[in-house]
């Protein structure tokens, strides 16, 4: 009976230890999933090339090994997420930025504004 009521006592204790790991990276998790949903969404529609793509892939997984490392001992603190957070936010902001630069999948090797010099030195 007592080795009974203190294995309960002891996982009812410990219960808040778990949560509090899963609560510090639910929104870690959740942008993640956004985050690759609009690099998807880039590859689909042709507005990230292959290297674009794979270096941003290659940030997503950045995030996730620190998110592992965070979760690591159990309890993800405050410098954990904001450490996460900030490299979401960089994320983000690549992919957006990579998204509207105009490079194209296909025009690997072009930059902006070449089709317009191939133009003017014909003229």
């Amino acid at each position: 009976m007592n080795r009974t009521l203190f294995s309960v006592l002891l996982m009812v204790a410990a219960w808040p230890l778990a949560a509090t790991a899963q609560i510090g990276t639910d929104r870690v998790d959740q942008r993640q999933s956004t985050q690759q949903q609009r690099i998807n969404e880039g590859i689909k529609k042709g507005e990230l090339t292959k290297s674009e793509a794979d270096r941003l892939q290659k940030g997503q997984q950045r995030v996730q090994k620190m998110e592992d490392k965070a979760k690591a001992d159990g309890v993800v603190n405050l410098q954990e997420r904001q450490k996460m957070e900030r490299a979401q936010d960089k994320q983000s902001r690549d992919i957006e930025r990579e998204r509207r630069d105009r490079q194209q999948a296909g025009n690997e090797g072009r930059h902006r504004g070449d089709h317009d010099r191939g133009q003017r030195e014909r003229r």
